[in-house]
């Protein structure tokens, strides 16, 4: 059958059709007609016209009915409820002219038997001809119908969707925008179900949704039917992958994985009034990742692919079919939040205190908030709620509108960072957090909190009005400057937050962070794990390695993909990790650890870096290590990662860690890879000639050099009037670092407190012609305007 002024096939629609068939129906079209090429699998289907709408408005003599209750809504003779109500009876009591109905009910049969069967199941979508403008987040206020078979099923599902054109929300919506009712249509998608009951689905982003930086796909996923995700009923799981290594065949480039809750699913139903039905999910099923690493990066590689064609970061819904194994794109259309920003400036937030918090989710922006706590069951609770408060609710929708837009914060029980709340929150600037499973429960009605968002990716919810620190971060153009500016990191999720800073890569990433509060367990704890006494550190490792064979790909999994993210926050400049560099007393707090642990009296001067790594006592839990950094080089693709040694204490221990390197893999030279050492003890500063001819960079970590060139405990309230990183003696020390390094054609710079503390000390730093100075990020643009200013 060809297509007509009423229905036409998807495989004949482009972006040029978006009058007569609405952004998603045009959408859909133009990734089967652009995009097949490419792998990127499509289910077929057709759409309704425009002109079919309003073919249907005339025939119902509609158009009459329209005026009349939107003129009494405008002149407050009828409330927004009255004239909704009226207007969607209007439409269901209406009935398709024979000649349209005639060609819905052809297309259904052929597309039945394009699928071999008599009757195919299909999802029935509004695509209202106004909807997925760059200008309006206008998706989501139509109604979708899944899994309707034949063609009766198929007439009456068409007609709900054009009187869900006039839901109150979509009503109220248009009003507020000065949409004309009448000239907005509606087209309805017509498209083959995926029998993702049987396996997953779930959205995708071309972009981090959090901060915008432009160079992820993120992927939710959950068991069934992807509408679970869309409307944020449920935690899923999250990957993030990595987008300019994708297209690299032997690379895996996928940076993040966590799974999510994933509590419900709605599968298809049969048999009675309704066509899908939200069941518990199993427990085995929660526990599991819905996707595999390969259909991960098939799913990001789409992704790509998409946005490059469209031009413009891209929102998407994808599904696959249980039966076949099969993965499809259903949906794509433009993000309407991140792509429309091109900020000037960043805010920038910090709490000044930290005490325990209350709970914890999944943080959607980078603000703090503080109110009142107003939990709420539904939005017809409205009345209760003020302006200012923080929204904490199950989940929201688009009903819930009115009230986000007042609302400081929002919590909820469920979601992820592609469901609703998240969505509308970034849209609105308010910080969120989804997905804390007991808010509702745990906060109470008037009870004063603090919402931050600020601290990465896990946001933390604190009891009463903390105090805490906003600043406003200009990013206009800052010129040349005398010297490379790097920032110094430590968790994975807070990365993305500074990738627009003015940097030229991070000066030290702190892989402590990563092991001890994302992998909690001593590598040896895994590595021996036979040997180890400890009952209950037993019962916790075998709980958080549920499901490796090998316990020790927990500890690698974890921390490859930690670094690869902080990596790819700034890729292709270089990222430094230095290996682990824990007292033996920190190690000791970690799960496991107190077994594998001497007591020592000065952990500060005891067993600790550089001395660790060959030891017998620790050299597996280092080789765990080793296997991590070559992974994110070598497989996940992030080979602007250098390595930092610490705590070197002789240019023997040095040599002997480089060769222990090269026994894992890890070669200074090969494939690129660089090492650096951290210059911190004196035994660095008198013999820096002969330890920067073993590496390709030495990182003056100022801390340490002051508390040992001073003899002063930097921890040591007593002392701490002693401890100055500008004394003298500390400052001779660096200085004359950085010309033995030099003149043995090593690179030199500084992850230190002090540049980012004392603007005089950098200026310091850069009289003596240092190559790099490593800054905490929100003293970024602070210390720039400091070296721009006359000392």
């Amino acid at each position: 059958m060809a297509g007509s002024a009423y229905v036409r096939w998807f495989e004949d629609l482009g972006n040029h059709d978006v009058e007569s068939v609405g952004g998603k129906n045009a959408s859909l079209g133009e990734l089967i007609r652009s995009l097949r090429s490419e792998g990127v699998q499509v289910p077929g289907g057709f759409a309704t016209t425009a002109q079919a709408y309003r073919a249907f408005l005339e025939h119902n003599q509609l158009s009459d009915v329209l005026r009349e209750q939107i003129a009494q809504l405008s002149q407050d003779e009828k409330s927004l409820k009255q004239v909704g109500e009226t207007v969607r009876r209007a439409f269901r009591r209406a009935e398709f002219p024979d000649d349209i109905a005639a060609e819905i009910r052809n297309a259904y049969a052929e597309l039945s038997q394009r699928n071999s069967t008599d009757s195919v199941a299909v999802a029935v979508r509004s695509s209202a001809t106004a909807e997925d403008l760059p200008e309006a987040s206008f998706a989501g206020q139509q109604e979708t119908y899944l899994n309707i078979r034949g063609a009766d099923e198929l007439l009456s599902a068409c007609r709900d969707c054009y009187a869900s054109l006039f839901t109150n929300r979509a009503i109220n919506y248009r009003q507020e925008r000065g949409f004309d009712h009448l000239k907005v249509a509606l087209s309805v998608g017509i498209q083959k179900m995926v029998q993702a009951d049987k396996a997953g689905a779930g959205v995708m982003f071309s972009l981090d949704t959090d901060s915008g930086f432009p160079d992820l796909v993120v992927i939710n996923a959950n068991w069934g039917l992807g509408e679970t995700v869309v409307q944020g009923s449920v935690s899923p799981d999250e990957y993030r992958v990595f987008k300019p290594r994708l297209d690299e065949p032997d690379l895996m480039p996928i940076i993040a994985k966590s799974v999510g809750g994933k509590e419900k699913k709605m599968i298809y139903a049969s048999g009675g009034k309704h066509t899908t039905r939200t069941v518990d999910t199993p427990a085995a099923e929660r526990r599991k990742y819905v996707l595999s690493d390969p259909e991960i990066i098939t799913l990001a590689r789409w992704a790509k692919s998409i946005e490059k064609h469209y031009g413009k970061p891209m929102d998407m819904e994808w599904a696959k079919d249980g039966d076949t194994g099969e993965l499809f794109c259903v949906q794509a259309r433009p993000e309407t939040v991140h792509s429309r920003q091109q900020p000037k400036s960043l805010k920038s937030y910090r709490l000044k205190e930290h005490p325990k918090a209350l709970l914890t989710g999944a943080a959607i922006g980078q603000a703090i908030a503080t109110g009142r706590v107003k939990v709420l069951q539904d939005p017809s609770e409205m009345d209760r709620f003020e302006t200012g408060d923080i929204l904490v609710t199950g989940r929201t929708d688009p009903d819930w509108g009115p009230i986000m837009k007042r609302a400081a914060a929002i919590v909820t029980d469920h979601g992820g960072r592609t469901s609703h709340a998240a969505i509308v929150s970034r849209e609105l600037g308010v910080p969120a957090v989804v997905g804390t499973n007991t808010a509702t429960s745990l906060l109470k009605d008037g009870q004063e909190v603090t919402v931050s968002c600020a601290e990465g990716s896990e946001a933390r919810i604190y009891d009463g009005r903390l105090d805490f620190e906003e600043r406003d971060i200009d990013l206009s153009d800052f010129g040349e400057l005398p010297v490379k500016l790097m920032i110094n990191l430590a968790a994975p999720a807070a990365a993305f937050r500074w990738w627009r800073l003015p940097v030229n890569g991070v000066g030290l990433a702190r892989m402590e962070f990563i092991i001890s509060d994302v992998i909690k367990i001593h590598p040896l704890a895994l590595s021996r794990f036979d040997q180890l006494e400890d009952k209950d550190a037993r019962r916790q490792i075998e709980q958080m390695t549920a499901g490796y064979d090998d316990k020790t790909e927990y500890f690698v999994e974890h921390l490859a993909r930690g670094v690869a993210a902080i990596a790819a926050s700034q890729y292709p400049d270089p990222v430094i990790v230095r290996m682990s560099d824990f007292k033996t007393n920190e190690y000791a707090e970690l799960i496991g650890g107190k077994q594998f642990e001497p007591r020592e009296e000065n952990p500060m001067l005891g067993f600790r870096g550089a001395s660790r790594y060959y030891s017998e006592r620790y050299k597996d839990g280092f080789a765990l290590e080793c296997r991590a950094v070559k992974r994110a080089r070598e497989q996940l693709g992030l080979n602007n990662l250098v390595v930092m040694i610490p705590f070197v204490r002789t240019p023997e221990e040095a040599d002997r860690v480089l060769e222990t390197m090269a026994a894992h893999d890890l070669k200074r030279g090969e494939l690129g890879l660089e090492v650096y050492m951290m210059c911190e003890i004196p035994s660095n500063v008198f013999l820096a000639e002969q330890f920067a001819r073993r590496f390709d960079g030495l990182s003056i970590g100022s801390n340490d050099l002051t508390q040992l060139t001073l003899g002063v405990d930097r921890d040591s309230e007593e002392l701490r009037s002693l401890f100055d990183e500008r004394n003298e003696a500390v400052k001779r020390a660096i200085a004359q670092v950085i010309e033995k390094a030099h003149d043995a054609g090593c690179k030199v710079g500084i992850c230190g407190q002090a540049p980012s503390d004392y603007p005089d000390f950098a200026r310091f730093l850069i009289e003596h012609a240092i190559d790099s100075i490593s800054l905490n990020p929100d003293s970024v643009l602070g210390t720039i305007d400091a070296l721009r200013q006359e000392p």
